[in-house]
This record gives C-alpha cells, sequence and structure tokens, in this order.
C-alpha cells in the first residue's frame, strides 16, 4: 500500500505533479514542497487567514484544504500575484498606504482583497471591513489596510496608478 498520492496542481501558472501524504495541507504543499513561503502559517485552526490563496480563483485558507483536494485545479500564491519589479495594485497599495506592520498577515489579506475586489471592483469601505472578516491582524487596527484596498480597487478597474 502506498503512502503517497499523486497529485497534479497548477501553482502560479506552473503546472507540478508531485507525490505527496494523503493528510497533507496544501499550505505545506505550498511551503515545505514547492519553497513558496509567502504563504504563511499564523494559527493552525483556520481562523487567522495568514494561510489564504485562491484556489481555482477562490479565496480558500490553505491550512484547511489538503493538498490530494486541490488535485487538478489551479492555486495562485502570493508570489504569483507580483514580482519585485512588478507589483500586483495591491501590493502596491498596501506598501503606499502603509497598510502592513510586521507584515505576518500581509499576503493572505492581499490575497483575500484580491479575491474580494474580483468579485466585487468597487467596494464601499463596511464591504471592505466584511469581506476581509477572516483575517486577522495583531498589529494595524485595520485601518490603512481598508484605505489600501479601497485605493487599489480604482487602479485594478482601469485607473493608471494607486493614489498617494
Amino acid at each position: 500500500m502506498s503512502t503517497t498520492v499523486e497529485v497534479q496542481v497548477t501553482v502560479n501558472g506552473q503546472r507540478r505533479t508531485l507525490q505527496v501524504s494523503p493528510r497533507l495541507l496544501l499550505v505545506h504543499l505550498l511551503r515545505d514542497q514547492l519553497g513558496l513561503t509567502g504563504t504563511h502559517i499564523g494559527c493552525d485552526t483556520s481562523n487567522c487567514g495568514a494561510c489564504t490563496v485562491h484556489l481555482d480563483g477562490e479565496a480558500v485558507k490553505s491550512c484547511t484544504v489538503l493538498a490530494v483536494q486541490a488535485d487538478g485545479a489551479a492555486v495562485l500564491t502570493i508570489e504569483g500575484l507580483g514580482q519585485e519589479n512588478n507589483l500586483h495594485a495591491l501590493q502596491e497599495s498596501f506598501w503606499k498606504s502603509h497598510g502592513l506592520q510586521c507584515g505576518y498577515c500581509t499576503p493572505g489579506m492581499i490575497m483575500a482583497a484580491a479575491d474580494l475586489l474580483e468579485r466585487n471592483p468597487d467596494p464601499t469601505e463596511a464591504e471592505v471591513r466584511e469581506g476581509l472578516e477572516g483575517n486577522l491582524c495583531r498589529c494595524t487596527g485595520y485601518h490603512n489596510i481598508v484605505k489600501a484596498v479601497l485605493d487599489a480597487a480604482p487602479v485594478l478597474r482601469g485607473a493608471t496608478e494607486v493614489p498617494a
């Protein structure tokens, strides 16, 4: 009897075939097997959202998904959202709006915000706060995070740069 299962998953646009334990969580596949450490492990209970990624276009907490459940799926992590010299509008906005302090929650927060703005390109402040409810920040008090999301929204709708 095999102790591993083959999974095929497209991560940040790259198709990968991997052997995984049937009990391996997606967050551990990303971090430990693929070296994508931008996806953080914050609580191991699905409360904090630090491990948020997109699975087939929907934000999920990767600590709640088994790697075998991602077989055949597309996964987008913070590393695939933007690059160092070509930041995604949300990454740029978090930087300009001081939407981070320690930065631990930031990747998950940005991935949750990207999902929110995909579903609702012009949210109100209340809708941003509700959309980020499953992601915790223990440093900032959320004001600048919400501002960053609101500032990035028009850019993602077609404006040319993040507001100052």
